[in-house]
């Protein structure tokens, strides 16, 4: 029986700096580099810069639209699904994730970040929101800098060092 291909979520902002933009392609390209599918919202930003760093590595994307309406997607996105469902379809980019790395972003990433807690997926942060609970950081996210530490993070988390 084939193994399935690990799905990454990246999540993040639609209106991002250049400088997260920068980092969501380079992330993008890592990933696709270790061959990992590309899960996210299918739209710009972000999400544009993720795909087209990973196409750019001939990776696979996924990209889980708001609208209801697959033309929406942006170019660098293999597989458009569309929902209908605005903002509601960030559960779906969640639980068709196996991890999610976050980069930047505004109250739909978050809303994310949430989700995957809540559902117990691992969550890398780019420079994303930092959670506290009582005071003290959320535990459950793993907090980097770049995105060489983000994929370095996430195969420890999936315990696939060699790969």
């Amino acid at each position: 029986m084939k193994s399935r291909k690990l799905r990454v979520g990246v999540i993040g902002g639609s209106n991002p700096s250049q400088e997260m933009l920068n980092i969501a392609y380079e992330v993008g390209k890592l990933l696709a580099l270790k061959g990992f599918v590309i899960v996210c919202g299918g739209l710009g930003g972000v999400m544009e810069a993720v795909c087209k760093g990973a196409k750019d590595e001939d990776g696979v994307t996924i990209g889980i639209l708001p609208t209801r309406n697959l033309r929406d997607a942006n170019p660098y996105v293999d597989i458009p699904i569309a929902t209908g469902l605005g903002e509601a379809r960030n559960i779906l980019v969640v639980l068709n994730s196996d991890v999610i790395i976050a980069i930047d972003g505004a109250y739909g990433t978050l809303s994310e970040m949430a989700y995957a807690l809540l559902y117990e997926k691992p969550v890398i942060g780019i420079r994303s929101w930092e959670l506290f609970k009582k005071g003290k950081r959320e535990k459950n996210i793993i907090y980097v800098d770049t995105p060489q530490e983000a994929v370095e993070k996430l195969l420890q988390v999936l315990k696939l060092t060699n790969a």
